[in-house]
């Protein structure tokens, strides 16, 4: 009896980290609501825009949460590249835009959410990926966006908040150099290895457009606030050894500190 009535929260669990997306619709006018950001991804070369209902982007430039009825809807280009495979920039030096890969959507509702425990649940916020033809990507593995976002509950875990109540760094950023410094540039860590001394500090400066964490793998709960544009964080390294590191909100991107 015990043995089902496990096997029966389990699959129960495993159903609620995998629903929801369906109370997603495509947000047929997203486009009509507010740009309130553009993101080049040099990792994967795409260019992204982020889009918002107007409601949201007043509400976050009042320090308030998103109102119930926000819809959040990144949207996924190819950056167009040359003969080379290097993306093609414009007079500003930003991607340009090629073909559209894929559109994930995150819509906020009053009574979301309370089917999901709570080392997943985002609130009332929900999650669903399209792919470009704007049918529901049935292949997405969801939870990864909760579990991405999940860290940011202290900002109604919109990733891009700053942006969006207008309030993210404008115009380029310097990272200091130093034998203690990494700096954060198009989606890379610089220097990518890095080595210091037992005890020894070292600080994470973000000079791209799009927000970074550091997070140490292997190490539960060592990782930094999120950075936005300009920002730095600074951990400190206590025992000798190799500690590799990621982004934690891009994966794709990994560094390492050699610890002497």
């Amino acid at each position: 009896m015990k043995r089902i009535g496990l096997t029966a929260a389990l699959a129960l669990a495993a159903a609620a980290a995998q629903a929801g997306g369906d109370k997603v619709a495509f947000p047929v006018n997203y486009d009509k609501g507010v740009l309130y950001a553009t993101v080049d991804r040099h990792d994967i070369k795409q260019y992204r825009e982020l889009w918002s209902t107007p409601a949201a982007v007043e509400a976050a430039k009042a320090g308030k949460p998103a109102p119930s009825g926000t819809v959040l809807t990144l949207v996924q280009y190819k950056a167009k590249v040359d003969d080379k495979g290097a993306p093609v920039k414009d007079a500003k030096g930003r991607f340009q835009k090629g073909d559209l890969v894929a559109y994930t959507v995150m819509e906020k509702r009053a009574g979301w959410g309370a089917e999901y425990p709570s080392d997943l649940r985002n609130g009332e916020w929900e999650y669903q990926v399209f792919g470009a033809t704007r049918a529901v990507n049935d292949k997405a593995n969801l939870k990864t966006c909760f579990q991405c976002h999940k860290p940011h509950a202290g900002q109604d875990y919109v990733i891009s908040l700053a942006s969006l109540g207008g309030k993210a760094a404008g115009g380029a950023v310097a990272a200091q150099a130093g034998p203690d410094r990494v700096a954060i540039a198009s989606f890379l860590f610089g220097p990518e290895k890095l080595s210091v001394r037992n005890n020894q500090y070292v600080t994470w400066t973000n000079t791209d457009d799009s927000p970074h964490q550091v997070t140490i793998a292997g190490e539960a709960g060592t990782r930094t606030a999120v950075m936005l544009k300009g920002q730095s964080q600074t951990l400190k390294f206590t025992a000798p050894g190799t500690y590799d590191y990621i982004c934690g909100l891009h994966p794709g991107m990994k560094g390492k500190v050699e610890v002497q």
